[in-house]
């Protein structure tokens, strides 16, 4: 097995304050999988919704064709099932139906047994001020982190 594949969404800690973070597996074909492991992921404007039946899925998630698919490729972007247990849909389903929280995608990965997982977060939106606070406390670490080495 190749070292450990983890990508990051970024911005999603930058515009989101992130109140809970579960992992969820997903339902992938085997052209995504490996598009994912050659970390061919993009995060932009994804986000999660729960459907009618209860289930959560997240969209716009890019994972780019694989070169050597053939046949087998795969669509981009399309709408795709994450993987949590009854009791964690319901607790997040009533905490999103609450104002403002959202489920935001946070990283993907891939355990050691080879299975891509995950990670989502439930989050309210950063108003700009808020934002300037964060980086503001970032920076002041980052100068503590240089001077003390």
């Amino acid at each position: 097995m190749p070292e450990n594949i983890f990508i990051k969404n970024r911005p999603a800690t930058h515009e989101y304050a992130i109140e809970d973070k579960l992992k969820a597996g997903l339902v992938l074909t085997g052209s995504e999988i490996k598009s994912i492991r050659n970390s061919k992921v993009s995060f932009n404007d994804s986000y999660c919704f729960f459907n009618d039946a209860g289930e959560l899925w997240i969209k716009n998630l890019h994972i780019a064709p694989y070169e050597n698919a053939g046949y087998a490729g795969h669509v981009p972007v399309r709408d795709r099932k994450l993987l949590l247990t009854k009791k964690e849909l319901v607790k997040w389903q009533n905490k999103v139906k609450e104002k403002g929280f959202t489920i935001v995608p946070l990283n993907i990965f891939i355990t050691d047994s080879g299975y891509a997982k995950m990670e989502i977060g439930l989050g309210k939106g950063k108003k700009l001020h808020d934002k300037r606070e964060t980086a503001k406390v970032r920076d002041v670490e980052r100068e503590i982190k240089r001077y003390l080495k």
